[in-house]
């Protein structure tokens, strides 16, 4: 799948900004490919990029209509459908992260073929994959995993691959959502694999390798969340990981989307443990990702010191604080 670049943003009207997730991924991680932000009346998004019409879009050489939304169900709200419509006839291409098939909306599909322009539907892959066998495959793996959806494990499994390479460590981000694949333009979307297949699947996105290279992959939900745990618990199964690093939004006192309280880290930890030894048993934490988005600094770097005392464990903001800490532990946990 080739994703022509660069993208205009289309942010609907979502309700908030974890709504526009992918498109904040996007922008955070490949600022360069961000042109602009197409927005509808009500929309409580904002990338902090230029506003643009259609036409405006096009001028400065956008080449993608990107659908930069996530949300439950991965649904194609019918009042977006004109805009879609009108991308392609102003001529650009559109891709989408959501489980709905741009192609299968017939107004979609007439208006792509009419203006001979491609549809990419990034959630769903060509690959036909396996069950899992959890047969120990060569190469070192990282697992991030979370207290909840959209805390911050794929900017966390991000952060690592970019502190180990300036340390000179061979290592590599593996994409297994929407967003994800966006930024590094491989992975697959596990949410929309076959239940059967899942962890077949993070087989084949962290296949083997060289015995001291790391694959950072991303996680996805939490084992504790009613909706998607299904999902988390085949990926740690798939993943095999050697290490994991929780991830944790600390002002949340339930699950996004469901009434089921919040686990704490304590529990999140024990848990992966438990099963992920199924096949790794030396599975092991190795830090703290904690999201302060929404705290003051002094308060932000409190919480920190009190999640390493309690824990045993070097606990971080990737964004605000970078990860040092951590990569100090996997380098004692694991020497070269």
């Amino acid at each position: 799948m080739q994703i022509a670049t660069p993208y205009l943003m289309f942010l609907g009207d979502v309700p908030d900004t974890l709504a526009a997730k992918t498109a904040y991924g996007i922008n955070d991680w490949r600022p360069e490919w961000c042109v602009g932000q197409l927005r509808m009346e009500g929309c409580a998004a904002d990338l902090g990029i230029p506003d643009l019409t259609l036409t405006q879009a096009v001028g400065r050489g956008c080449r993608t209509m990107v659908i930069g939304v996530a949300n439950a169900g991965g649904v194609l709200p019918e009042h977006w459908v004109a805009e879609i419509v009108a991308g392609l006839e102003a001529g650009l291409d559109v891709a989408s992260g959501l489980h709905v098939r741009l192609g299968s909306i017939p107004a979609i599909a007439e208006a792509a073929e009419r203006t001979g322009r491609a549809l990419h539907d990034v959630r769903h892959s060509s690959e036909t994959f396996p069950t899992g066998k959890g047969t120990k495959r060569p190469g070192l793996r990282l697992l991030t995993v979370g207290t909840d959806c959209s805390v911050g494990k794929k900017y966390t499994a991000l952060a690592l691959e970019k502190g180990m390479r300036a340390r000179g460590l061979d290592a590599d981000f593996r994409a297994t959502g929407q967003t994800g694949v966006f930024i590094s333009g491989r992975g697959v979307a596990i949410d929309a694999v076959v239940a059967d297949f899942i962890s077949g699947a993070v087989e084949w996105v962290s296949p083997a390798a060289d015995p001291r290279h790391w694959d950072l992959i991303e996680g996805q939900g939490s084992l504790f969340h009613p909706s998607f745990a299904g999902v988390s618990l085949g990926l740690l199964h798939g993943a095999q990981a050697d290490a994991f690093v929780v991830c944790h939004e600390p002002t949340r006192t339930r699950m996004r989307g469901v009434e089921a309280r919040l686990p704490t880290i304590q529990q999140v930890i024990d848990l992966t443990v438990q099963l992920g030894r199924l096949t790794n048993p030396d599975i092991r934490p190795v830090g703290i990702a904690v999201n302060t988005q929404g705290l003051p600094e002094p308060r932000a770097r409190a919480l920190l010191e009190e999640a390493v005392a309690a824990h045993g464990l070097p606990a971080t903001d990737p964004v605000r604080f970078g990860v040092e800490g951590i990569l100090d532990r996997l380098a004692a946990e694991f020497p070269a």
